[in-house]
């Protein structure tokens, strides 16, 4: 391949994944890094004019006009005060509490808690970060692998939970790509209607359910009969209380949400507003506090935003290359079977996930990748469930699997081998690679909740002479005068 020519995207790719993997630094700065090193050999190799690049700054503002992107410091916000605040740790008992009869009180009760404040959580890194505090000081009588890959496993929630900062984000860009992929040959758009944000809840929540259910029974089955001194402390009269309205809440919330009574930025700023009540109701923080939460928000909002600038710069210049194109056109043109390539792109998502998070992923992969899957699957919506539960298995797969990274660095267990972890992560993944393969096989599971379609009439159509004689009467009655213009 060459170094300049149309798949000199391939060679962006690559040198971002190697330089992710070995330099530790932000992956903003390398996007810029790897996109004006290729755009100045794309100047000199003559693959395009400089004065293209002008068009970043006005890509750049466009995008950062997006309504969405007011999510991102909403969810940020909301993540870093649910670290601070006693709603998770007061959900946390309950649940325990309430499941202490099944023997695996505080493993279920940390997928509980996952589940519950993922959707409202923003990121992988927030869940992990959140859990990590939360859960791993009270699995004292549980393996640590098996802590550490429960913790895991419970962090990735959010990726597939509606109606969460990712699904938000995937929704935009699967709107993009079904829009690029209807213009593709070979996909007929038919009677279907580009998807948007509101398909893509629909069509995961039931996948998202499939997915709870078969990790409690993991869950359960590895934690039945560990000695976790959680399960036996009894929460208070007000941890009771306010468990059951932060779970009141949340559910309102997504609800609203998913059935479209409240748009997700609402919802959001809502679940915030609740937070900030709460905690100033109960004086959970003081100034010094409020002071470090509010910091974390603009650090990491700052960080998100940078990644977004970066990913903009990155994409410019693959695109200017022709990489899309020559992808698509590689894609397009396989003369495997059409379910065998859709598998071997889905195969490039995976490896792709192994070394970026979600964010990344939505902003530089997921564009590249999803006209093409759309067109070989030929539902949009059905590719957009399979990249979700794609990058959520990806991020569950030792060493380099985000969630598995971020449990093992912030939750403080003993540090166990790698094959360990994998031992007690296999029966999460199987599970994960069952319910994938459904929604691969079987389509028609991702459109149980799809909105109903318009109701077909049978009534023939009005022949031209009858819709003349009922428009005459109203032809021959005098036009009124409008106001001000009478003689």
């Amino acid at each position: 391949m060459s170094l300049i020519g149309p798949a000199a995207g391939a060679w962006m790719l690559l040198a971002l994944a190697v330089l992710v993997v070995s330099t530790g630094l932000p992956v903003w700065a390398l996007l810029c890094a790897v996109a004006s090193t290729f755009a100045a050999l794309g100047v000199i190799g003559g693959q395009f004019d400089l004065n293209i690049l002008s068009a970043l700054p006005t890509r750049l503002v466009g995008l950062l006009e997006h309504d969405l992107l007011q999510a991102l410091p909403l969810y940020v916000f909301i993540g870093v005060l649910l670290q601070r605040l006693s709603v998770a740790d007061a959900l946390f008992s309950s649940l325990a509490r309430l499941f202490r009869r099944s023997g695996a009180g505080a493993s279920l009760a940390a997928l509980g808690v996952g589940a519950l404040v993922a959707p409202m959580n923003g990121s992988v890194a927030s869940s992990s970060a959140l859990l990590s505090r939360l859960v791993a000081p009270r699995l004292g009588g549980a393996d640590p692998a098996r802590a550490t890959a429960l913790i895991s496993v419970s962090a990735t929630i959010g990726v597939v939970v509606p109606p969460s900062l990712v699904l938000i984000l995937l929704g935009d860009a699967m709107l993009n790509a079904h829009t690029e992929a209807s213009n593709l040959p070979g996909y007929i758009l038919g009677t279907q209607r580009i998807i948007n944000t509101q398909d893509l809840f629909h069509a995961a929540l039931l996948p998202a359910a499939a997915v709870l259910a078969l990790w409690a029974l993991v869950a359960w089955w590895q934690g039945r009969g560990a000695n976790n001194p959680a399960d036996a402390v009894a929460p208070r009269a007000s941890e009771m209380a306010l468990a059951l309205l932060a779970v009141a809440a949340i559910v309102l919330l997504l609800a609203g949400v998913f059935t479209g009574k409240i748009y997700a930025v609402e919802g959001a700023a809502t679940g915030g507003v609740l937070l900030i009540v709460s905690s100033l109701a109960s004086r959970a923080l003081n100034r010094v506090q409020w002071s470090e939460v509010l910091g974390n928000t603009l650090a990491l909002s700052g960080a998100l935003f940078a990644l977004l600038v970066g990913a903009t710069s990155f994409s410019l210049v693959f695109r200017l290359f022709g990489t899309d194109r020559w992808f698509a056109a590689l894609v397009l043109g396989s003369t495997l079977a059409p379910q065998l390539t859709a598998a071997l792109v889905l195969l490039l998502v995976a490896l792709c996930a192994w070394v970026l998070d979600a964010f990344e992923m939505i902003f530089v992969i997921i564009p590249v990748l999803a006209p093409p899957l759309i067109v070989h699957l030929g539902d949009a919506q059905q590719a957009a469930v399979l990249l979700l539960l794609v990058l959520q298995l990806s991020f569950l797969i030792p060493p380099m699997g985000y969630a598995v990274l971020m449990a093992r660095s912030r939750s403080g267990l003993a540090q166990v081998s790698t094959s360990r972890i994998v031992k007690a992560l296999l029966p999460f993944i199987l599970a994960q690679l069952v319910l994938t393969l459904i929604v691969f096989s079987a389509p028609s599971v991702v459109h149980l909740l799809d909105a109903p379609a318009p109701a077909v009439t049978n009534e023939a159509p009005l022949p031209d002479l009858e819709i003349e004689r009922q428009m005459d009467p109203m032809a021959s009655e005098p036009a009124a005068s409008a106001p001000g213009l009478s003689p």
